[in-house]
């Protein structure tokens, strides 16, 4: 062979060489008959994760599990755990199969995870189907059409990513839920979950499955659309969004584009985190943004009927709500609240409501279904047993059905924070209060009602007068008509006898003249002076006057 054959081939060698993957590592999707080993990985097409297998650094015998991770960053932090419950001790491989399920067994064929998806027509068989792990940290498996039909974003562990959804069904109340570690180098299941309370949908908690109580509680949803959850030097790099469907509610959140990673990760101690990778310090770590709860986060920390104010100085101040009193002022005096507070008086059926503003609501209500706001108070105050209302239109975030949002209250008040009107999760609690009115709802029913009285007495009052006008009119005409009949009825035998001139009393003829006043007076004549009358009765007497005065002038010049 000579010298340029023998290039050529080497150059064909070496070529061959490059082209072929590397021995541990994969592209960013499984296919069926191309399984997943120990010592493999497939990362996203954009570099920031990676799915194979890991074992927790101080596990013994070795357990092997099947997660997800950022691949892009130094310290392995794992978004993901497959067989949480079941790690592998030896030889195990992910199989994407003809059923478009991915599997997880061992050497010994014994399955610890699947996806468990239903086979659908025209989608089994090998190469119709893929398991691709996308740049968000999302592994979907989806069919040759496109078509997902299986998502690990549905399946959540303890993180919450960009993208993903944290929500739940209104038909079958199934709520995601992030499920912490059990401990920093155990990823089994552990004490504390996070997600969406399936009694009422508005609200998320964060639960210690041990002692079965809350540990944490989001208020319930006021209908905001988009929060902005954390801002550094004025720049948001978290929003996040709850979006209300037809047949769910979930929650998401978004990132700028170019910021840092950023998770959510309910930790091993039951701590709610968001956490930022920075990459810029002289020891890049994940930098903790936030941490819940602390302050007035902790459920109940002041007890029923007190509230933690949110917005005092300093800070998670407890204090009871209006109308309530410490139930033990020795304890509250040395900083201790769990006994809470009482009613100074007790309410009665008849009382009224104080409204307070910026309050994050309590727990433990009823929601009560398409109510306007008039509605919720009429339903809270004509029931003795209900201490408190409050109501949300959720009309701007939702495409149809009950769009508002009703809630009562009976018995004590447990878990209300004042977080001012700033808050996404401000609200407007009604408190049920001796000695209260409720001026709104008052003024709503009274002022019609005066107003429709006023307008029937009026009414009445101009009837009345001008019925009034027309009897005096009527009675002045008859009294006229009489003067004239009687005059030119009498014949010139009996001038004197018959005519029967008008009588009127003194009394009325100085009121006639406000008391001969000078101001009255427009002249006078050989029979006296001329008044001028300033009332329509006076007027009246004086044109009867002056009536048969003329008859009887007329009469007198007959003779």
């Amino acid at each position: 062979m000579d010298q340029s054959a023998t290039f050529t081939f080497i150059t064909i060698i070496i070529t061959i060489f490059l082209l072929l993957p590397l021995p541990c590592s994969s592209d960013d999707r499984l296919v069926p008959g191309k399984p997943l080993s120990p010592d493999s990985t497939v990362v996203s097409d954009g570099g920031a994760f990676a799915l194979g297998f890991f074992s927790p650094s101080n596990s013994t015998p070795t357990k092997l599990y099947l997660g997800i991770w950022y691949n892009d960053i130094p310290e392995r932090t794992v978004v993901w755990v497959a067989n949480r419950e079941s790690p592998v001790t030896n030889s195990t491989t992910l199989s994407l199969t003809n059923s478009s399920n991915l599997v997880l067994s061992d050497a010994d064929g014994r399955v610890h995870w699947s996806t468990n998806v239903t086979t659908t027509t025209g989608v089994a068989g090998a190469g119709n189907v893929t398991a691709v792990l996308m740049n968000t940290g999302n592994l979907v498996v989806r069919s040759a059409n496109g078509t997902v039909l299986w998502e690990s974003f549905d399946h959540p562990t303890d993180s919450f990513l960009p993208s993903m959804k944290l929500g739940i069904m209104y038909r079958t109340r199934v709520s995601d839920q992030l499920v912490s570690w059990r401990g920093p180098g155990d990823p089994s299941p552990g004490s504390f979950t996070y997600g969406a309370d399936p009694d009422t949908f508005l609200q998320v908690f964060t639960y210690n499955n041990v002692t079965r109580r809350p540990v944490m509680r989001d208020g319930p949803w006021t209908g905001y659309m988009v929060d902005s959850q954390y801002q550094t030097n004025n720049t948001a790099i978290n929003y996040l969004a709850i979006l209300n469907r037809d047949d769910e509610i979930y929650i998401e959140f978004r990132v700028p584009n170019g910021a840092p990673h950023i998770r959510y990760v309910l930790t091993y101690a039951g701590k709610m985190q968001l956490q930022s990778w920075n990459a810029t310090s002289p020891s890049p770590a994940w930098a903790v943004l936030e941490e819940w709860p602390e302050g007035c986060n902790v459920y109940g920390s002041c007890g029923s009927n007190g509230y933690c104010d949110n917005t005092a100085v300093p800070a998670a101040t407890c204090r009871c709500l209006a109308g309530f009193e410490p139930a033990s002022a020795a304890e509250w005096g040395g900083g201790r609240f769990e006994s809470g507070c009482r009613r100074k008086e007790a309410a009665r059926c008849g009382d009224g409501f104080v409204t307070v503003t910026g309050m994050k609501p309590p727990d433990k209500f009823v929601r009560v279904a398409n109510r306007t706001l008039d509605a919720c108070a009429a339903e809270c105050s004509g029931n003795c047993s209900c201490v408190a209302y409050a109501y949300a239109n959720l009309s701007s975030s939702r495409s149809d059905g009950d769009t508002t949002r009703c809630l009562v209250w009976a018995g004590e008040l447990i878990d209300t924070v004042k977080v001012g009107l700033g808050s996404s999760d401000s609200d407007t609690l009604y408190l049920r209060l001796p000695g209260a009115t409720t001026k709104d709802n008052t003024v709503k029913i009274v002022l019609p009602v005066l107003a429709g009285i006023l307008f029937v007495l009026c009414i009445s009052f101009v009837w009345l007068k001008i019925k009034g006008k027309r009897r005096n009119r009527q009675k002045n005409m008859e009294l006229i008509l009489e003067v004239t009949s009687t005059s030119e009825g009498v014949g010139e035998e009996n001038i004197v006898q018959d005519v029967e001139f008008l009588s009127i009393k003194f009394e009325d003829i100085a009121l006639a003249t406000h008391n001969f006043s000078e101001a009255y007076k427009i002249g006078e004549g050989g029979f006296g002076k001329v008044y001028r009358k300033y009332t329509y009765t006076q007027i009246s007497i004086s044109s009867q006057f002056l009536r048969q005065c003329l008859g009887l002038k007329k009469l007198l010049s007959r003779d």
